[in-house]
């Protein structure tokens, strides 16, 4: 299994040091509602043949993002696909939040679904969430950096200068929109949320883009993986915003399935994925953008133990019951 590389910027000493105080491999924090028998951090399926799930219709859900529109599209071709690898049908069902994603995933009507980062954990820990691939590059290459920008003309020329202004986060559950930055604040700079800066939460990395462009936002701290994607979409220009930081690279949204589904079906599902043809299709066009073409195999306990560290480290916890 490929392990995490790291980008050209590697995020701060001071917060590496603190982070580093946390075991790498955290403890599996699962809801009561799930067992983890074979120890590796997700959710069994059930050893009771009558709890499987085999619905006649799949529901599919991107990661929520700022137009789900765009992204209808964008997977459709692969959802055509998935159906065909089934036998079932498919529906894509555009979520507005990482928490009606979630929620949707807990209460059995989300099947197969791509997590963004940071809601990955919260999903394996508190929706029985079974990630087993991730987007890549043609040499298996993977992950996306933290960047926090600002809008030309701001006077924010370095994180120094986001004391007293404002900065936009995505949502709390999201690790570059808002865990691994507002650590990088604190621990590095000595900048406490609300208290040295003011804060916003846009609900979406394209929201944050956006809202900085238009001057909404002084800055905000997003994924750059959106933001290229976007620029190649023609949805904001180079040069509409600037960089002052960019951390070390990250994994990049999970794709997985409900711990419950037919063994048969969980197992046709993978395939769907390992099997897709990227050449020639709206998924190729879009995520080419951010020098993706294909799914590769993850282990959620050792791919995600950079994020578990970076949650730990901020204090998170899975009150999922």
């Amino acid at each position: 299994m490929q392990t995490l590389s790291l980008s050209r910027t590697l995020i701060s000493a001071a917060v590496t040091s603190a982070f580093a105080l946390v075991a790498v491999n955290a403890s599996a924090d699962l809801s009561s509602r799930y067992v983890d028998n074979d120890g590796d951090m997700v959710a069994d399926a059930p050893s009771d043949e009558s709890q499987w799930a085999d619905p006649d219709t799949l529901v599919f859900a991107y990661t929520p993002v700022e137009d789900p529109a765009v992204y209808a599209g964008v997977w459709s071709d692969f959802l055509e696909h998935l159906s065909e690898a089934t036998g079932k049908e498919v529906q894509f069902f555009p979520v507005q939040s990482n928490a009606a994603q979630l929620e949707a995933l807990r209460a059995g009507r989300l099947h197969v679904a791509g997590f963004n980062t940071g809601s990955t954990p919260v999903a394996v820990n508190c929706g029985g969430f079974r990630p087993f691939a991730m987007m890549a590059s043609d040499d298996g290459s993977f992950g996306y950096e933290m960047e926090i920008i600002t809008y030309p003309g701001s006077g924010i020329a370095s994180v120094e200068d986001l004391a007293g202004r404002q900065m936009a986060f995505t949502a709390e559950t999201s690790n570059s929109g808002f865990r691994a930055p507002s650590a990088l604040l604190l621990s590095e700079y000595g900048l406490e949320a609300d208290k040295d800066y003011s804060t916003a939460f846009s609900g979406s990395h394209d929201n944050s883009i956006l809202g900085v462009v238009n001057k909404d936002y002084e800055a905000a701290a997003i994924a750059n993986s959106v933001g290229t994607r976007m620029i190649a979409r023609g949805v904001v220009n180079e040069g509409d915003y600037e960089i002052i930081y960019t951390s070390e690279t990250f994994p990049t949204t999970a794709y997985g399935l409900a711990h419950n589904l037919k063994p048969e079906l969980a197992e046709s599902i993978q395939d769907a994925f390992f099997s897709y043809d990227w050449e020639g299709t709206p998924l190729e066009a879009e995520f080419a953008n951010s020098g993706e073409s294909q799914f590769i195999p993850i282990s959620y306990e050792e791919n995600w133990s950079v994020i578990r560290t970076i949650a730990d480290a901020t204090g998170v916890t899975y009150d999922c019951d």
